[in-house]
């Protein structure tokens, strides 16, 4: 199948991106390589690598995460559509986490290389980057929070309701229903919290009748409740670069 030309990227059509000039996508054309198309559980990004390629999730859902010195798994944050991975090898010289498919995943190739071409010719499009970088710094600040000052409820709809907002944005939702095929104890390591604990906590988010998660699927039937358990307001997400 071929590659989707930047000039038809179904993601550029959703409005949480932030518009390209003519300009831009004709560079963002010449700056895509290629498309890379994995199965669910394929490393694209290894810990301590340095890659010497950047990507753009164009679909699917992935996970990123850090590995432990007794050999586990501590889940950082989740891979959506739009968002882009790889900067850390590129601005720091290695990978300071690993990344994993954990859907089938399509995404945009760019030559690490080439990022000194797009500083020097769209130096707006470049502080994008910089936004990127700023944003993920903020996420795990949020989620930091939510570890020192929620508690399990609270922190489970946090997680909920965010990452509804981004699959509702990316153009994933069905109804009340995103997807979410995860495994419990991946949200259970980015929360800081027991396999246990949050299995009984997800029971009685089901049994109030405010989300229900099953068979990769997330269904929020009270968002303003499960909000307010969160003690934030469910909102639009931010505006987005996307490269």
């Amino acid at each position: 199948m071929p590659s989707v030309s930047c000039k038809d990227c179904p993601l550029r059509k959703l409005d949480i991106f932030t518009p390209f000039s003519s300009d831009e996508v004709k560079f963002m054309q010449v700056f895509k390589t290629g498309e890379l198309k994995v199965d669910p559980g394929t490393t694209i990004l290894m810990e301590g690598s340095n890659s010497p390629q950047l990507y753009t999730v164009l679909s699917g859902l992935g996970t990123r995460y850090t590995t432990l010195e007794n050999g586990r798994r501590q889940v950082i944050n989740f891979l959506f559509p739009g968002d882009f991975t790889g900067l850390q090898a590129g601005l720091m010289g290695e990978m300071k986490h690993s990344v994993d498919a954990t859907t089938e995943m399509t995404l945009c190739v760019f030559r690490r290389e080439d990022l000194w071409t797009l500083y020097r010719q769209f130096p707006e499009r470049a502080y994008d980057l910089t936004w990127i970088a700023a944003v993920e710094e903020h996420f795990l600040g949020e989620t930091i929070a939510s570890l020192g000052q929620r508690d399990a409820t609270q922190r489970i709809a946090w997680a909920f309701v965010r990452i509804r907002e981004r699959l509702v944005a990316a153009g994933l939702s069905k109804g009340n229903a995103v997807p979410l095929p995860y495994r419990q104890q991946d949200l259970a390591d980015a929360l800081g919290l027991s396999l246990v604990h949050t299995n009984k906590t997800l029971n009685s988010l089901r049994s109030a009748g405010l989300a229900t998660w099953r068979d990769g699927q997330l269904t929020i039937d009270n968002l303003a409740s499960l909000a307010e358990i969160a003690l934030i307001d469910p909102e639009r997400p931010q505006i987005r670069p996307l490269m």
